[in-house]
Formats: structure tokens, C-alpha cells, sequence
């Protein structure tokens, strides 16, 4: 992913971020708080929110001095995989499918950051 497209994504992926957590508050929050599953909805948000952000930084970083589109694919897939994976649970959705999606969402995510770490920590 090149560094302009993985600013436009995060950017993008926030904004929904925003809106899905404004939806949780408002639309969906008795459905949420009688199934016991506000904290979890929030729980993802909030990690949807926090890797739109790592996106807009990989790009901006990809942009000053080194290529690191593998490390916003990561980003991307793994919150997609988290988060999307929390708001299906919350909502009952293909529960036996997605209990599972979780980890690797979250795994991908921290893979993620230890590559960030990685390749910013080589750089010259």
C-alpha cells in the first residue's frame, strides 16, 4: 500500500470509526446494553479508531523516508478482522464464525506494530 492510499484509508477507516461508535451510543445502545455488549462495541471502536490513526502515521512515515505498505496492510486487515469480528459479537452475527477472527485480527495487529517497529528501528 502506498503511502497516499494508506492515508486516505485511515482517514476513511476513522471516520467510520466515528460513525459506528456514535451509532452504538445512540441507535444501538438499548440492544447493546440489554445483550451485555456496550463495552465490547466500544472495545472495538476504540481499537478501529486507534489503527485508522496507525494508518494516517504509516503513511505519513512512508511518505517522509520509508516504504511500509505491509506494515498498513496489517494495520488494515487485523482492525478489520478485530473490530469487525467485536461488532458482529455484540451484535449476534455469525457468532460461531467470527469467536475465532478475533485472535487473528489481533494477532495481525500486533504483528503489525513489532514490524513497525522493526523497519523504523533499521531505518537509516
Amino acid at each position: 500500500m502506498n503511502a497516499r492510499l494508506s492515508i486516505v484509508i485511515g482517514s476513511l477507516w476513522a471516520g467510520l470509526g466515528v460513525t459506528l461508535g456514535a451509532f452504538g451510543a445512540h441507535a444501538l445502545k438499548d440492544r447493546l446494553i440489554e445483550a451485555g455488549q456496550l463495552d465490547n462495541w466500544h472495545t472495538a471502536v476504540r481499537y478501529q479508531v486507534w489503527h485508522a490513526l496507525a494508518l494516517i502515521l504509516v503513511g505519513i512515515l512512508s511518505e517522509k523516508r520509508e516504504r511500509l505498505g505491509s506494515v498498513a496492510i496489517l494495520f488494515l486487515i487485523g482492525s478489520l478482522l478485530f473490530s469487525g469480528s467485536i461488532y458482529c459479537l455484540s451484535l449476534g452475527v455469525l457468532r460461531s464464525v467470527m469467536g475465532p477472527v478475533t485472535p487473528l485480527g489481533g494477532l495481525l495487529l500486533m504483528i503489525g506494530w513489532v514490524t513497525l517497529a522493526w523497519r523504523v528501528g533499521r531505518a537509516k
